[in-house]
């Protein structure tokens, strides 16, 4: 092991899963924080809404690094319960982020590009460019971000507390509920039952995307970071396109999927952006490679691995 140890929020999580995996293959220590589905191991049980807990758990740990995952990330979930969303996306997040830079911890907030207002012909978004979120969850996310700058101000340590948004993420998830695209699927195997008719979006354009880096983690000089960074695939897709796509993969039709280009309904609680594209300028400048994997090439390994 390399002797540096970084400690992952929501690490049970689809996304909180591939990044403890990531540190895994650079060779760092690491710990994860869950809370229904943590095991008290590798998995430790926190409650970050809890300051106490969070502050107990960062000095047993001792991370140089925390990669904070942990979210309320379903916008139709966020407006059931704006509460509960502030609460984990905001506050939790503004009390970690302050107990971070007391301890002299870097602290990288896993934001989104729904912090954007996505309209036609404004994308892609360079990592400075004003958000403008159309849903509760894209505002508590850009809130979560602003507290995470301020508190690392507040401390005259802002170099040791970074955003980094992303889009839609798919990959090896233990349902497919926990990612907007592989649920996908599930979509395309409903389509098969007899009388079946599904409608289903073929406006919004989304760039899904499976490997986040976390390789500039290796730098020493991080005041040379900027506050904001972006990652994001260049692969588009409606999700009508995506069910498209499972469908010739999988050898099924998807003739009861019926595209919908209308857009968003006006009277929904929740608006969703048209296309929220993100530049990775950001990232390029400081040398960061932003490859990503193929969408179809990993669908079409990881569909046909599991077909009888």
């Amino acid at each position: 092991m390399s002797g540096k140890t970084a400690l992952v929020t929501g690490a049970t999580g689809l996304l909180g899963r591939q990044v403890v995996r990531a540190f895994e293959r650079s060779n760092w220590n690491v710990k994860g924080t869950g809370y229904s589905r943590a095991d008290g191991i590798s998995i430790l049980k926190v409650d970050l809404v809890n300051a106490d807990e969070v502050a107990t758990t960062l000095d047993n740990v001792k991370p140089q690094a925390v990669v904070h995952c942990a979210a309320n990330r379903f916008p139709d979930k966020c407006d059931k319960d704006p509460e509960g969303t502030r609460a984990i996306n905001v506050e939790a997040t503004r009390s970690l982020a302050s107990l971070c830079a007391a301890r002299d911890i870097f602290l990288i907030y896993i934001s989104t590009d729904y912090v954007f207002p996505g309209k036609p012909g404004d994308a892609p978004y360079e990592a400075d460019a004003k958000p403008q979120p159309t849903n509760l969850y894209g505002q508590t996310k850009l809130d979560g971000e602003q507290v995470v700058l301020e508190e690392y101000k507040k401390a005259s340590k802002p170099g040791l507390g970074v955003v980094l948004r992303v889009p839609v993420l798919y990959g090896d998830a233990e349902m497919p509920a926990e990612s907007a695209v592989n649920v996908l699927m599930d979509t395309v195997w409903n389509a098969q039952k007899e009388g079946a008719k599904i409608k289903m979006d073929h406006w919004a354009l989304r760039y899904p995307t499976n490997d986040i880096s976390v390789k500039y983690l290796g730098t020493d000089d991080r005041s040379k970071l900027p506050q904001i960074l972006q990652f994001s695939s260049e692969d588009k897709f409606t999700k009508y396109e995506i069910c498209q796509l499972f469908g010739e993969i999988m050898g099924l039709s998807i003739a009861a999927i019926e595209p919908n280009a209308e857009g968003n309904d006006p009277n929904a609680s929740v608006q969703r952006p048209y296309d929220c594209h993100l530049s990775t300028k950001a990232l390029k400048d400081i040398g960061i490679d932003v490859a990503t994997q193929d969408f179809t090439g990993w669908w079409r390994w990881n569909v046909r691995a599991f077909r009888k």
